[in-house]
């Protein structure tokens, strides 16, 4: 039967073999570059109107402007109404 100390080792080495592991799939593991889902229009510089059903948001020269939303409304996903130049 091990003995306390000697269990205690075991135990530490294989924490440590763990973090080793772990640092070393982070370093090698290839890197996911891009996006993985779809550009907000708040974020997309060719949106230049983009509403989510409760307010309306434009982009212009001097920046973003978003309307007020109405009191009892509920946000659906952001969409592109206009893009720049149509």
């Amino acid at each position: 039967m091990p003995t306390s100390q000697s269990r205690d080792g075991l135990v530490a080495l294989a924490v440590a073999a763990v973090v080793v592991v772990t640092v070393l799939i982070g370093t090698f593991a290839p890197a996911s570059h891009g996006r993985s889902g779809p550009v907000s229009p708040a974020t997309d510089a060719s949106c230049a109107e983009w509403s989510d059903g409760c307010t309306v948001c434009r982009r212009d020269g001097e920046g973003i402007a978003c309307s007020m939303p109405g009191i009892a409304c509920v946000p659906k996903a952001e969409l592109c109404q206009r893009h720049s130049g149509g």
